[in-house]
């Protein structure tokens, strides 16, 4: 089975408390709505301490055109995508020309030639790497993009390939956007560049990592309004239902009982849950609707209070933590939620290959 050799992040660089975002938002809504105190209250209800942003916290204070904040998100996903990934493949201890495949995922921003072909004019990858690109899977991303790599990686046992996950959700924020979904998701949000590295059976390993079992993609149909973008002159503007922790809690257990099942386990059975943390309310509904014990999502609650909601790099980010531990045979289950209204599982188990 494909094995999850390395998770890195790159370093961002403004780092922000979550107290010094509300004062920017308030400042710059505070005539807009009427009782913006009691909605800035969402800001304290999230558990969330502090961000990282690709630009300054007084930059987000004056419009910017769609194409500026593309050209800077073009910019920003070069610089810190070369980052992450030395980082990544001098923890895994591969080289550049030994990765066939890049998978790149991201919802931010759009470039083409992709972001994948600028890096690979910069580090020295082989010629002969394969580019895939996969674009608007949001929160679900870095769940999906390890699932995809993990099925190449099925069918070619000596790859070595990456998932390079890049979001900067800070570029899409609309000044001129009074919607609840704005505001709700400027107190959530945050820029994440993170990339993993995943490698066939046949592929030597420094330590134990874990392997991808198997895996799962849920779309449940005719809920395209939960959660996306609405794409205007200016730019991305945030769809974000507050229905979404109630439709995980009625749905995701049954969806996840099922995905064990057919591999002969049940809930009981996963020691790490390695889950997308979208929000403290979401991941109260994960706790709600799988029975589980708080202390399940010590790491994913950790993720949400130091880096927000880096949509699809935020599962990474919790990955990388069980990645730090020393884990034994034991079962794992990584999940995220996104646009669609779509769900990704990966059944994963660390000890000797199977």
């Amino acid at each position: 089975m494909p094995s999850i050799a390395a998770v890195e992040l790159a370093e961002l660089p403004y780092r922000v408390s979550q107290k010094e975002v509300m004062n920017a938002i308030k400042c710059m809504f505070q005539h807009r709505y009427e009782h913006i105190d009691r909605l800035l209250c969402i800001f304290e209800h999230d558990h969330i301490q502090s961000r990282a942003f690709v630009q300054p916290l007084d930059w987000y204070m004056t419009e910017h055109s769609f194409a500026e904040k593309n050209a800077l998100y073009i910019e920003h996903a070069v610089r810190y995508g070369k980052e992450v990934i030395e980082r990544c493949l001098q923890s895994a201890n591969i080289h550049f020309e030994d990765i066939e495949a890049i998978f790149y995922i991201s919802t931010t921003g759009i470039a083409t030639p992709s972001i994948e072909a600028r890096i690979m004019n910069e580090l020295p990858f082989s010629i002969h790497t394969k580019r895939i690109p996969i674009w608007g899977l949001g929160c679900a991303g870095g769940a999906a993009g390890i699932a995809r790599a993990a099925d190449y990686c099925r069918a070619y046992p000596k790859a070595k390939v990456l998932v390079l996950s890049i979001e900067f959700c800070s570029l899409t924020f609309q000044l001129d956007d009074v919607s609840k979904s704005n505001l709700i998701g400027t107190s959530l949000f945050a820029d994440g560049v993170g990339c993993a590295c995943v490698v066939g059976d046949d592929v030597q390993l420094r330590s134990i990592a874990p392997q991808v079992i198997d895996m799962q993609s849920m779309f449940m149909r005719n809920m395209e309004d939960v959660m996306g973008w609405d794409i205007k002159d200016k730019g991305f503007y945030v769809v974000f239902s507050r229905h979404i922790p109630t439709i995980i809690r009625q749905s995701i257990g049954g969806i996840v009982e099922l995905f064990l099942r057919k591999n002969g386990l049940d809930v009981s059975q996963i020691e790490h849950f390695v889950v997308h943390p979208g929000g403290k309310k979401v991941l109260d509904a994960y706790q709600d609707s799988l029975h589980i014990d708080e202390n399940k999502l010590t790491y994913a609650i950790h993720v949400l209070r130091e880096y927000g909601n880096m949509s699809s790099v935020t599962v990474l980010a919790v990955l990388r933590r069980f990645l730090q531990q020393s884990i034994t045979q034991q079962h794992g289950l990584m999940m995220a939620m996104g646009p669609g209204f779509s769900c990704e599982l990966l059944l994963l188990k660390w000890g000797e290959k199977s």
